[in-house]
């Protein structure tokens, strides 16, 4: 997870929430299952997911060139901010914006501008170096213009978004300078859940192009309303949705976003190309257990639990900091703008040894929507355990996944369980036999 200026605050909260995605891990352990050949035996064990040699090669020499990238990114977001303080450039900053003007909006819009251009460049050649390697390995087909493009948009809406949470922050830290890490998050809650409700309406079509599912595909609409009803639950066609993702990417995937009068069911056209029409059943039937556990509602109360928390922690470093550091690196007290930084790199490296429990979190919820998928499709697919496994095996294949991973790689950073693992239980999951029971329909 990687963070610079205020979008730690606002947008690392909206991806904590949504969308919730069907995306695969990118390692994991393998498990397999049994076999029995035509006579009876009992053949060595097979894992539920496997690559061929070349491919496994690739996945293996994938994953770990963005397991490395990704704790590069985190650890270089951190260590930015502390060469900031350091070598007295945040202080810099904030002696350019006090000069500009005496308006505080002026100000404060200057100092984040200044910052944001800073940390940007700062983290552009590792983020080249991420695209890179997604083109190399066939993850990526968007050419470098439209790739600028998204960091361009990307930086504005930080910008507009980022630049009005840093007033709201030190307009409350004025207000009241002991307990301003409170008052704050109440705002920023309500940012998080506006920006859930925004973001498939405004923030999502400035980066990808999608269109009414029936519009082009009314017949898998019809098979999808079939797992729809069997869950007893509407979703109305007109929250069906197909993104245009192989414009930029390779990869499969489906996620279910927004909530009220937003919430929708977005597939992408990868995977109406590369998958079934049973494995789109199942990889719709997991979207629509997020829809119906409530997912998005839980992960918003989840994450107002860690931003409070971060907060908190943020508020109380941010004062041990500024005690023991502030006159070396000029920053006069919390109201300095440079103390925007301070804060931030406190918060980043509370947010980044919580990976795990947010993550934990994550997959716990994506577990739960594999196991509503796979009942979902009961009755609709002739093989629901067959036809999950095989959705994770394309799935695992289009991402490179690398089916024998670190676990301690896994237990950091994944949001979802490992490939492995979804393919493993699926391949094992039959709750229709006798002495069990579906944990989320009537047997």
């Amino acid at each position: 997870m990687r963070f610079r200026g205020m979008m730690l605050v606002l947008l690392m909260a909206v991806a904590l929430v949504g969308p919730v995605r069907l995306a695969v891990a990118q390692a994991g352990s393998s498990a397999g299952t049994t076999q029995t050949a035509d006579d009876g035996s009992v053949q060595p064990e097979k894992p539920a997911y496997s690559l061929p040699p070349e491919k496994l090669q690739q996945a293996i020499a994938y994953s770990r060139a963005r397991t490395v990238l990704g704790f590069a990114e985190t650890g270089w977001g951190i260590a930015q901010l502390l060469l900031l303080l350091v070598l007295g450039i945040a202080a810099w900053m904030r002696d350019v914006a006090v000069r500009r003007s005496k308006n505080r909006w002026v100000q404060g819009f200057t100092f984040f501008l200044l910052f944001l251009l800073v940390t940007t460049l700062l983290d552009l050649p590792l983020s080249m170096y991420e695209h890179h390697l997604s083109v190399q390995y066939g993850q990526s087909v968007q050419h470098w213009g439209s790739w600028f493009g998204d960091q361009a948009k990307g930086f504005g809406l930080t910008y507009v978004f980022g630049g009005a949470l840093v007033m709201l922050l030190f307009w409350v830290m004025g207000k009241s300078p002991r307990r301003w890490w409170f008052w704050f998050w109440l705002p920023t809650m309500a940012a998080v859940v506006f920006g859930v409700f925004i973001s498939p309406l405004v923030i999502d079509p400035l980066f990808n192009k999608f269109e009414p599912l029936s519009q082009s595909n009314p017949a898998l609409v019809a098979r999808l309303e079939q797992v729809v009803a069997r869950g007893g639950i509407e979703i109305p066609a007109d929250r069906m949705f197909l993104m245009k993702a192989s414009e930029k990417v390779t990869g499969l995937n489906a996620y279910v976003t927004g909530f009220g009068a937003s919430k929708r069911v977005v597939v992408w056209d990868t995977s109406i190309a590369k998958a079934t029409p049973d494995e789109i059943s199942f990889i719709f039937g997991h979207e629509t257990g997020h829809y119906v556990l409530n997912h998005i509602y839980k992960g918003i109360a989840f994450t107002g639990v860690v931003l409070l928390v971060l907060f908190w922690l943020g508020f109380h470093g941010m004062q041990w900091l500024l005690a023991r550091y502030g006159a070396r690196w000029r920053i006069a007290g919390q109201r300095d703008w440079a103390a925007l930084v301070v804060v931030l790199l406190v918060v980043s490296a509370a947010a980044f040894l919580s990976e795990p429990i947010t993550n934990g979190y994550s997959r716990a919820q994506e577990h739960a929507a594999d196991v509503y998928g796979q009942e979902a499709i009961h009755g609709i697919v002739a093989d629901p355990q067959r036809t999950a496994q095989a959705a994770f095996q394309v799935l695992g294949e289009q991402s490179l996944t690398d089916p024998n991973p670190s676990k301690f790689v896994e237990f950091w950073t994944f949001g979802h369980p490992s490939v492995s693992r979804r393919a493993a239980f699926a391949a094992s999951y039959n709750p229709w036999v006798a002495g069990q029971s579906p944990r989320y329909f009537v047997k």
